[in-house]
């Protein structure tokens, strides 16, 4: 009886110590299982991830990651690399500051008192565990209720299913993975709609693609990407690693970075080993060299006007970029100049729409009167004139001197605001000077009239005694002066 009591009280114990805060440094790690009522807060004194929850193999950890120095992320990391397999996607970054906080009733929330709810599981379950094989895993007694490998970020682990419904988008939001009826393809958000740059079919060398068959991808162990369908072995589709079939101890993992290319790499024990690109010459990269920047094979960059520094930031500065999506709007929007080069083409032609024109000035005239194209791309030997609807990005340079572009450039919009009001400051200035003139000139008119009007009635007689001598004598002694 008293073990049994004494049982009891150290799971009352346990239940209640879960139920509590818990902070970084709270205990000697992290829980492996979060129950009701769990809440914890970013700690000011961490400097990069405070984790709340580990796997029971401490591969991996849930916890809050300093991003951008005062953002938080609700992250899983690989524990030994602290390298981001998944993070929550919030309506907008909260603030590393004490006010948000991570909890758990029933749904995984983080919030903060002032702003409301960031995001949430909108679950009702009763526990939340990390799987050893990262997935995020909220349940209840009976069935799994939510799960992070449902919603992936950037990152797609071993075993895990990525479906059509899912997208891999980058960190930077410019770029993601996904898939269609039969084929895997990366996508770039340059404008209001996704440019498709890079797409690989189901090769179907081991099965066939049934029309109408939902497909999906697997990262598999043995070192490939396998699309399959439902119920269907073998794959339809083997993408290969270059440790395909090679015993690779490590786990893998397969991410859409930030400039836009999707890798495969495995853990060896002490760092991450480059397994595979899904784009593997730099200059078919959608960006390669920035926005108006000019790709050479070995990714040599420079930029499109031949003229200005190629930077780190590319070759127009940020508020271009960033001052509207076509030439649609108001005067401000609508004024560009016009950038002219020969042997240029785009990265991913093959997979953008075209049009044929007899010449080169017919294909930029369809440009030039549309508030919608940024630039045209024109091959003299096809006539094939394709049309671009987002601000320019990296084009590859080619020996062909016919092929040709022709692009708009934003005129700066702060360069000519600025410009508004230095002009609105002169002429203001301007009209003040003149009217200064006209009051100081009306009144050395009248000044003047009064004289001369006061000599010739003393001629007349008419003139009143003293102001007459006045002016006369006045106007004696002016003239004495300018003598």
């Amino acid at each position: 009886m008293e073990l049994q009591i004494e049982s009891a009280i150290e799971l009352l114990l346990a239940a209640i110590l879960t139920s509590l805060v818990w902070t970084s440094g709270a205990a000697e790690s992290p829980p492996l299982v979060l129950g009701f009522n769990f809440k914890a807060s970013p700690n000011p004194d961490v400097s990069h991830f405070q984790p709340l929850l580990n796997d029971s193999s401490g591969t991996y950890s849930l916890g809050f990651l300093r991003v951008n120095q005062d953002e938080l992320s609700l992250s899983i990391l690989h524990a030994a690399s602290s390298v981001p397999l998944w993070s929550a996607a919030p309506t907008r970054p909260p603030r590393w500051a004490s006010p948000a906080h991570l909890l758990f009733n029933g749904s995984l929330v983080l919030s903060d008192p002032h702003t409301g709810a960031y995001w949430s599981t909108h679950t009702t379950g009763s526990r939340v565990w990390l799987s050893n094989t990262s997935n995020l895993v909220i349940d209840d007694a009976s069935a799994v209720l939510w799960q992070s490998f449902d919603f992936p970020s950037d990152t797609l682990v071993e075993n895990q299913n990525f479906t059509t419904a899912m997208a891999l988008i980058s960190s930077n939001g410019l770029y993601s993975m996904r898939l269609g009826p039969d084929y895997m393809g990366l996508f770039a958000r340059f404008s209001d709609s996704d440019q498709i740059y890079l797409k690989h079919t189901a090769l179907q060398a081991k099965a066939d693609v049934i029309p109408g068959r939902p497909i999906y991808m697997v990262l598999e162990s043995d070192g490939y990407l396998g699309m399959y369908q439902n119920g269907s072995l073998p794959p339809v589709d083997v993408q290969s690693f270059n440790t395909f079939q090679q015993n690779v101890s490590g786990i893998r993992r397969v991410r859409i970075e930030p400039d836009g290319n999707l890798k495969g790499y495995y853990w060896t024990g002490s760092g991450w080993v480059l397994d595979y690109q899904a784009i593997s010459e730099p200059c078919e990269l959608p960006s390669a060299c920035g926005s108006y920047g000019l790709c050479k094979p070995g990714k040599d960059c420079s930029c499109l006007d031949n003229r200005t520094v190629h930077s780190s930031g590319g070759c127009v500065p940020p508020h271009i970029k960033k001052s509207g999506n076509d030439f649609c709007g108001g005067y401000d929007n609508n004024r560009f100049g016009v950038l002219r080069r020969t042997g240029v083409e785009l990265p991913y032609k093959e997979l953008m729409g075209y049009r044929r024109t007899a010449s080169f000035e017919e294909c930029e005239g369809s440009c030039e009167g549309n508030c919608t194209c940024w630039g045209v791309a024109y091959s003299n030997s096809s006539g094939f004139c394709y049309m671009l609807d987002y601000p320019i990005e990296t084009l590859v340079a080619v020996r062909d001197e016919g092929k040709l572009g022709y692009f708009k450039v934003r005129e700066g919009a702060g360069k000519k605001r600025v410009g508004a009001w230095v002009g609105m400051g002169v002429g203001l200035l301007v009209g003040a000077v003149l009217a200064l003139a006209g009051v100081v000139g009306l009144w050395w008119y009248k000044l003047r009239n009064r004289g001369v009007k006061g000599y010739g009635d003393d001629e007349g007689g008419v003139g009143v005694g003293p102001y007459k001598d006045l002016g006369a004598a006045s106007f004696r002694s002016i003239q004495l002066c300018e003598r």
